[in-house]
């Protein structure tokens, strides 16, 4: 009697919450990461940054953001979220600067969460500043590394969309080989950056491919049928609307 063939079963889409649930309530915030638990994510993610004045870290995307309103400390939202609650819940903590990656490594050891956390950065500097400090943490390579987005530009739009042809074509490789060699464990990329070839390259290289930011249900789909890791939203809601 022959044995049955195994199929291959592929791993779920990881539900991640950008900046908590930043549709929901005001994001990186700890009442927008009890929102995004509230509707069921598997990862939250949230940006931390240098004080501009003082020594503190804070939890904000950039000076704009942390000027309009009172922004919790980087302590605070790490013993928030290292309550009970939380605590089926990965953390993708974005360095959005270079600089002050020792001091977010502390944290994480001090609220015992280097377990459940991946750090991610646009700086390949950060992340070699991490692995040799803490190799037990995954590490994201956040791309690409730019403040804007060009293509929204009637001046900037046609060159950029031919920079990112030439992107989509290299970065399978890069992406591929960066993990190969250890210096990351998953690709996070903008939605534009995502190629069946780009999730092959990763997937053999035994990395993770997350991308940001998806908004729209049709995107959310294909992404899923892509097979990518996970996907990162600012709401999270839409992750119900797969299983209909």
């Amino acid at each position: 009697m022959t044995e049955p063939s195994l199929r291959r079963v592929e791993p779920s889409l990881r539900r991640v919450g950008h900046k908590g649930a930043d549709l929901i309530a005001p994001g990186n915030t700890r009442q927008s990461f009890d929102a995004a638990l509230a509707v069921g994510v598997d990862m939250i993610e949230f940006d931390v940054l240098p004080e501009r004045e003082g020594d503190g870290l804070i939890l904000a995307h950039d000076y704009e953001d942390a000027g309009g309103r009172v922004p919790h400390s980087l302590d605070e939202g790490l013993a928030h979220l290292a309550s009970e609650a939380f605590a089926g819940v990965e953390l993708d903590v974005d360095l959005k600067l270079p600089g002050y990656e020792l001091r977010v490594v502390e944290a994480l050891r001090t609220h015992r969460l280097i377990e459940r956390t991946l750090i991610s950065s646009q700086y390949r500097s950060s992340l070699a500043c991490i692995r040799a400090a803490e190799p037990a943490l995954r590490l994201g390579w956040s791309i690409p590394k730019l403040r804007r987005d060009p293509t929204q530009s009637p001046a900037l739009a046609l060159p950029a969309l031919a920079a990112l042809r030439v992107a989509r074509l290299v970065l399978p490789g890069r992406a591929s080989a960066a993990m190969r060699a250890g210096h990351c464990d998953a690709l996070m990329a903008q939605w534009r950056f995502v190629t069946p070839r780009l999730v092959e390259s990763i997937r053999s290289a035994g990395g993770e491919l997350y991308v940001w930011t998806v908004d729209e249900l049709p995107r959310l789909r294909a992404l899923e049928a892509l097979g990518v890791t996970g996907v990162i939203t600012n709401d999270p809601r839409l992750f119900a609307a797969l299983a209909t």
